[in-house]
């Protein structure tokens, strides 16, 4: 593991804050145990890409916006990835992904799904998507069944792969090299090798659709 205090940031807050420094410890400690080689950068809060940009100019890196969404329902939830200079209007983005209306999904429901909050939206949140049920055998024509469904998921909500999450990827980062995201934190960036990334979407185990997007 890198980790790199960025030039210009007084940290010394942050560094000791405990709930930030257990929500970027639960991901580093996720990329370790699967052999995920990565580097991290601490630098000041950055709650929008225009802020976040004066810090990314100088990293080596294809960084994302990143877009927490629900359907109508409220019993869909939608990850959405994209290349950080794009633009999308939420009008496109139901059209992209054929999903219904879609609105976005409140803080209640980042926490509760991907273990973070407004402005730290990544895709390192999908460990907290991990190991919700165990979907059981059952015919296609009935309705999912799942075993050992975890005591705070709610069945409702989960699509028949037992997750809660549905991941669409900008088609533009098979591209890179190497990709960068939060670590569930706006106080930090990690960066992995496009490998890395891909070995991330597999031990996460949800579904997954990669969609060309041209903003």
């Amino acid at each position: 593991m890198h980790q790199t205090i960025m030039e210009g940031a007084d940290l010394s807050a942050i560094l000791q804050d405990p709930e930030i420094t257990a929500r970027i410890r639960k991901v580093t400690d996720f990329l370790e145990k699967n052999g995920i080689d990565y580097e991290m950068y601490r630098h000041p809060p950055l709650p929008t890409i225009e802020i976040a940009l004066e810090y990314w100019k100088s990293l080596s890196a294809v960084h994302c916006k990143n877009l927490f969404m629900r359907n109508h329902k409220g019993n869909r939830h939608y990850l959405i990835s994209f290349e950080c200079h794009k633009n999308l209007d939420i009008h496109t983005l139901e059209h992209m992904l054929r999903q219904g209306k879609l609105s976005f999904a409140s803080e209640e429901r980042m926490v509760r799904c991907l273990g973070l909050h407004p402005g730290s939206v990544s895709p390192f949140g999908l460990i907290n998507d991990i190991g919700l049920a165990r979907p059981a055998d059952s015919s296609p024509d009935m309705a999912p069944v799942f075993e050992d469904v975890r005591q705070d998921v709610s069945i409702k909500e989960l699509f028949p792969n037992g997750h809660r999450v549905k991941f669409f990827i900008d088609s533009d980062l098979r591209k890179a090299d190497r990709v960068s995201f939060h670590p569930c934190d706006n106080t930090a960036s990690v960066i992995v090798s496009y490998q890395g990334f891909v070995r991330f979407l597999e031990l996460w185990g949800g579904e997954h659709e990669w969609i060309d997007i041209f903003g």
